[in-house]
């Protein structure tokens, strides 16, 4: 196979592309450095679509492996023959070989290799054949051995169709036709074990569904309801349509003495060999299929969870709200250091509401705090009441986000959080978090294993190995797209830098501990385990805002930098411009960016990039996104009415809709119908976490605590 022209037509490249982007894999580079660094070899392909072809590489790469393992054990059994090799070669998916592979893999004993120990096989192979003119019962009583347990002629073909019926499920062709018939005809049926029991699976309950048209999101609730024993599912396969083709295949001849016996031979190597394991193989791929799917969704919504807009220049106050416990508060500053902790008592069962507004009094007044970040857990609603009482009695300055804890409980526990806070609690590290998630979520969120953010669905259910992969790849890109400072960044964000491992990561925090602050970027060679190669992959990546060379404060890369003096003295530029910010409107100075890239010897590509830059050096890219709604009010489930107009923020983006917060504690539903007027296939098409949009309300269950919302405003 060549895997080069088969990667670049699956992804819509060209091969000279694909053909780069596999080469300085191999040669260790980053998908973030790729992406960023390596435009020209690659003719500019994203990281998303990098992404895609590191993962189709590594699954053709372990097919070609698997078809030189199979080729050899075939012949090393003396069975291979050159249309064989042909047919494995030709293979294009993993199912495909094991299906040729089949015949030849070591067997448990079954029926059939019973039946061969027995001296059957020739019987067998005369039933197949079809040519038998005498009684098939007179034929068969010349096999009758006691010694072997032949005891009578009908046992000898009873054990002929044994091997008869093993060989039919081992043909290759066979599987895979019947594998599509099902596939196309087929439906996934579900039943309640018990139609009393109440579950969220309800709707499962009597479930019946084309297998081709299976929803994802279906699927994996299907998956779930059976794994925890509301639901029966099967696959109703198109039983008629798959014997006559068996039949037509197998019975090539009109005999009447093998006719009757080939067909209960067909039904039986169908019903008991080959119909489960289809179903589990269909089954299977319909669950990959959908793991895929969420597993996409979930990288998606988690990126754009990231890339939210860090609020800067304020001291926020980290809220954790809790009953019995009372509510963690830790306040901090513009960096994210933390000032102050301490707990009140508003909730029940204490409600020391008086005591707690003057203690939230003095800390607003001692440390200027203009923002509250509220935990979304238990105890938030009553504690976001305290603090819109408060606002309004106190006629201060102040505003608060409710912020999503998903994730906190597990970071406040964790080895990391124990070593940034020894003196702390668990509730303070969780305050702490909250407030610093709002000033800058990608910083804060980094240190949370992804899969613990809550932003998909059914991800417990899912291939952890290929989840973890995938949300770790969603995180690297993200946290390389805006770079990190040197100075400050702590290890759990160094370590998602491009060439940067968990150990190297250490090490620059503790060389950053024992030398002071970093001047230049060339500055990383000295530390331990950070090599060349290293040094190439991360330094792009990594900013010195006040270092000695301004260009370390940009994502111009230093194998760049002599050609990039060059470029500000044919600009009349130097680099103190640089560091002043007086490079605005350069790219309108320049008229002819191939021949500038030609006498600078960059490629165009780079040389844009590089312009970008010293326009606008360290600019965040989080900045395009849409801001966070700060509140001063309180909105309860009880309060809405169908048609009423609110502003939300998308919180959660799935196959069937998005999760919209309007500020009720309970996140409403925009069915996929209700999102836009023309037809998508995703959601994901119109709307993303973390968008700001315009919903009415449709419908209220106070009891469920469900609210159905629209987007169609003007419907």
């Amino acid at each position: 196979m060549d895997i080069i022209a088969k990667i670049a037509a699956e992804l819509g490249i060209k091969n000279q592309q694909a053909l780069a982007a596999v080469e300085l894999i191999d040669e260790g580079n980053t998908i973030p450095f790729i992406a960023r660094y390596r435009k020209e070899a690659t003719g500019a392909l994203n990281d998303e679509i990098l992404r895609n072809l590191l993962e189709r590489l590594n699954y053709l790469r372990n097919l070609e492996e698997r078809k030189e393992t199979v080729l050899a054990s075939i012949e090393e059994q003396g069975a291979l023959t050159e249309e064989l090799r042909a047919q494995i070669a030709n293979a294009e998916t993993m199912v495909a070989v094991e299906d040729l592979y089949r015949p030849y893999k070591p067997k448990r004993r079954t029926r059939a290799t019973v039946a061969r120990e027995k001296g059957l096989e020739p019987l067998a192979a005369l039933i197949s054949l079809q040519m038998i003119n005498t009684p098939l019962s007179e034929e068969a009583a010349k096999y009758i051995n006691e010694e072997k347990g032949v005891l009578s002629a009908e046992a000898a073909i009873e054990g002929a169709k044994d091997i008869i019926a093993e060989s039919i499920s081992d043909e290759a062709d066979y599987r895979a036709r019947i594998r599509e018939l099902t596939t196309k005809k087929g439906r996934i049926i579900s039943a309640a074990k018990d139609e009393e029991a109440e579950s969220v699976y309800e709707m499962y309950y009597t479930f019946d569904e084309p297998v081709a048209k299976m929803a994802g999101h279906r699927t994996l609730a299907l998956n779930r309801g059976e794994k925890e024993k509301f639901l029966t599912v099967k696959v109703e396969a198109p039983v008629e349509d798959i014997l006559r083709y068996l039949e037509h295949k197998v019975i090539t001849r009109n005999n009447a003495q093998t006719n009757e016996i080939l067909k209960s031979t067909v039904e039986d190597a169908y019903e008991r060999l080959i119909a489960p394991a289809i179903e589990r193989e269909i089954r299977s791929a319909l669950s990959e299929k959908a793991e895929d799917g969420a597993i996409k969704v979930f990288g998606k919504n988690l990126e754009q969870l990231l890339m939210q807009p860090p609020i800067a220049g304020q001291v926020v106050l980290g809220w954790d709200p809790a009953f019995r416990t009372g509510c963690k508060l830790a306040v901090v500053d513009q960096t994210g250091k933390v000032l102050d902790t301490t707990v009140i008592y508003p909730t029940a069962p204490q409600n020391k509401i008086t005591e707690a507004k003057a203690v939230l009094k003095k800390l607003i007044d001692k440390h200027h705090i203009t923002l509250i970040s509220l935990g979304n857990g238990t105890a938030s609603r009553e504690s976001e009441q305290i603090i819109v009482d408060f606002i309004k009695e106190s006629h201060v300055d102040l505003r608060y986000i409710i912020v999503n804890e998903a994730g906190a409980s597990v970071y406040s526990a964790s080895k990391l959080a124990t070593e940034e806070f020894p003196n702390f609690d668990v509730g303070q590290r969780s305050a702490a978090s909250m407030a610093r998630r709002l000033q800058d979520p990608l910083a804060e969120l980094v240190k949370i294993d992804p899969k613990s953010i809550g932003v998909g669905q059914y991800q417990h259910d899912m291939n952890q190995k290929k989840l973890s992969e995938t949300l770790g790849g969603v995180v690297e890109d993200c946290v390389n797209k805006v770079g990190v400072d040197l100075n400050t960044a702590s290890a759990s964000l160094l370590e998602y830098i491009s060439g940067i491992s968990k150990t190297v990561a250490k090490n620059i925090v503790t060389y950053r501990e024992e030398h002071g602050k970093f001047t230049k970027r060339a500055e990383l060679l000295k530390v331990s385990k950070l090599g060349p190669k290293a040094y190439e992959q991360c330094a792009g990546f990594l900013r010195i805002p006040d270092g000695e060379n301004p260009l370390d404060a940009t994502g111009v890369h230093p194998e760049s930098y002599d050609a990039t003096k060059k470029l500000l003295e044919k600009l009349g530029l130097t680099l103190d411009d640089i560091r002043n910010k007086r490079a605005a409107g350069i790219s309108g100075k320049i008229s002819d960016y191939e021949k500038l890239a030609k006498e600078l010897d960059l490629g165009e590509l780079t040389l844009s990039d590089i312009v970008k830059e010293l326009e606008k050096p360290a600019r965040d890219p989080r900045e395009d996104m849409p801001k966070p709604i700060l509140r001063s009010d309180v909105l309860e489930i009880k309060d809405l009415t169908p048609g009423m107009l609110l502003k939300g923020t998308v919180r959660n983006v799935i196959d069937f809709g998005a999760f919209v917060d309007i500020g009720v504690h309970q996140d409403g539903l925009v069915h996929i119908s209700q999102i836009c007027d023309k037809f998508i296939k995703h959601p994901l098409e119109v709307v993303s976490v973390g968008d700001i949009v315009d919903v009415k309300v449709l419908s209220v269950d106070e009891k469920k605590q469900r609210i159905q919302l629209t987007m169609k405003i003007n419907v």
